[in-house]
């Protein structure tokens, strides 16, 4: 068993679901409030929606939970911990920005960030991988 659990859980075939009604299903799972102890952000490209709990709890326990719950179930909403990565991808970067640049942003404390061991950048997609050395500094 992982010493680190992601905070985040992973929510999937949630296209019979608005973002109000999943807010308020997962409110009533976990006793928490949305906003206040969680955020949810909706996918709508793939009907996957993440919930990232800023209140410590047991993510393994409220995936179970959730796989037990009678709307959930007739939903046919999945549940499962969002995986710890230690990568993330950038995108809407200028062409311009070196990889150096996109290095000490994303080392910043002011912006959630941690120490960089990659930057690949893409400029023909505006995009870069910047790749941290734990996946703490992903945040």
């Amino acid at each position: 068993k992982s010493a680190e659990i992601s905070p985040s859980v992973v929510f999937e075939n949630i296209q019979g679901c608005s973002l109000k009604c999943l807010s308020m299903l997962l409110e009533s799972i976990s006793g928490l409030a949305v906003d206040d102890d969680f955020n949810v952000e909706v996918i709508p490209d793939i009907n996957v929606a993440v919930a990232t709990f800023i209140k410590s709890i047991d993510a393994e326990e409220f995936v179970k939970k959730c796989s037990q719950n009678k709307e959930v179930n007739e939903l046919k909403i999945t549940a499962r911990l969002l995986e710890l990565t230690r990568s993330i991808k950038a995108e809407n970067v200028p062409a311009s920005v070196s990889a150096e640049c996109i290095s000490v942003y994303f080392q910043s404390p002011q912006n959630g960030g941690g120490p960089v061991s990659d930057v690949q950048l893409f400029p023909e997609k505006n995009a870069a991988i910047i790749t941290f050395c734990d996946h703490k500094g992903n945040a």
